[in-house]
């Protein structure tokens, strides 16, 4: 059913919904728009609708190949909407989620795009705050690029800031997705331009290997691997992509490539990753104690678990109470508290995520456990074995000895008699 946004625009037809809000396709004077149209509570924050027209002038003036262009912004009674540039494809998230991962050079080119764009946006003093692949679109009517990569532009700028008001957020509370926030912002520290880096390296991660390096479990286990975790390195991709990741996921913020250092870098090794197929790993396991404390115990005699204590899917928990299933289960666009320092300091056992050859059983899974029940089985056979041939060793030694004993060896060894 379609419903006019403003006195300008008309939405047609729901694109996708998120937590910050619903996007429209939408008709404008000028064609077809997207209509972001935030939720209801958010427009009736006054606050917040007085920020919304504060970031104006910088949302209006981004205009880069890579960045999606805001159009207008709308404050019209209960609707609170940016009006965007229509993109003809589908976000990154859909893509991963269908190939599960991507081929480095694709990869590699996608990313490239984002941080041209994101060099833009830092040069005009915006900080995106919420890169993630949700907010990154594929233009699939562009041409293509290096490994089949259709051109990508990011979009959702200042939707974080303008719901990360003082009132909302205080000292205490941080916005964001859990899977690709910058370790300042875990420790309270205001957002700069390196947390659109930190946060763009966990994409350029999660892309090629199907999962993101300090992502799963729960979102406090989440924010503390950012502090405390050093990422694993991934199998199998050149030693000079890697680099270049573990510099811009640097715990310090000023580590970091700018976005436009990051962009040129991923276009020379563009070259040295054509060709390459998707990564062959599997993804790791983190500490899920509070979903699997029960599993052995809820695990029939054939050794597979109930369906009742059968893992989750890794990734991030949705922190929007009452979320659905079908909505991504990383945008978030809510608050958390900001973990103290002694949670910080004392969290990090066990939650290193180190990913596991293509094929291997993930730990505390039924296989892993009938693997481990196997193992001990042939071992525990191969010692009865051994026990038994040692025992038959004695027996043999000690019979040849009794065989080869003399007449007079027997008579001596008799008892005397009395």
């Amino acid at each position: 059913m379609a419903r006019k946004i403003g006195s300008r625009y008309t939405a047609n037809q729901i694109l996708g919904r998120g937590s910050a809000g619903t996007v429209w396709l939408g008709e404008g004077p000028e064609g077809p728009v997207a209509v972001k149209l935030l939720r209801e509570d958010l427009a009736s924050d006054q606050e917040l609708v007085g920020r919304f027209v504060q970031e104006r002038t910088a949302l209006l003036g981004l205009d880069h190949p890579h960045v999606v262009s805001v159009r207008d912004l709308v404050v019209d009674g209960n609707d609170l909407a940016l009006v965007m540039d229509l993109v003809r494809g589908t976000d990154l998230r859909t893509r991963l989620d269908r190939e599960k991962r991507l081929a480095p050079e694709a990869a590699a080119a996608i990313v490239a795009d984002v941080a041209d764009g994101l060099a833009a946006a830092h040069a005009a003093g915006v900080v995106h705050r919420d890169v993630k692949p949700e907010n990154i679109l594929l233009d699939m009517q562009g041409p293509l690029g290096p490994g089949g990569a259709h051109p990508a532009l990011l979009t959702d700028f200042g939707v974080a800031k303008l719901i990360d008001s003082p009132r909302r957020t205080r000292a205490t509370k941080i916005i964001g997705t859990p899977d690709y926030l910058a370790p300042e912002i875990v420790e309270g520290l205001p957002p700069r331009a390196s947390v659109d880096i930190y946060a763009l390296a966990t994409v350029l991660y999660e892309l090629l290997a199907g999962f993101t390096p300090f992502g799963g479990g729960h979102p406090g286990a989440v924010l503390r691997r950012h502090v405390t975790e050093t990422v694993v390195p991934l199998p199998g991709i050149p030693d000079e992509l890697w680099q270049l990741i573990v510099q811009c996921l640097a715990k310090a913020p000023a580590s970091r490539l700018r976005a436009s250092e990051l962009g040129t870098r991923l276009r020379e090794l563009l070259p040295l990753l054509a060709g390459m197929p998707p990564l062959d790993v599997d993804e790791p396991d983190a500490e899920q104690e509070d979903e699997q404390g029960g599993e052995d115990a809820a695990a029939d005699s054939s050794g597979e678990p109930a369906p009742s204590a059968r893992p989750v899917r890794r990734g991030a928990v949705p922190l929007v109470p009452g979320a659905k299933p079908a909505d991504s289960n990383r945008d978030t666009h809510t608050s958390m508290r900001v973990p103290g320092p002694d949670e910080l300091a004392g969290g990090a056992r066990g939650t290193a995520r180190v990913p596991r050859p293509a094929g291997a059983p993930r730990p505390g899974s039924a296989r892993h456990r009938a693997t481990t029940r196997r193992r001990r089985l042939v071992v525990g056979v191969a010692g009865l074995v051994l026990v038994a041939a040692a025992g038959a060793g004695i027996w043999a030694v000690t019979s040849g000895d009794d065989a080869g004993a003399s007449p007079q060896d027997t008579k001596n060894s008799a008892p005397a008699s009395p």
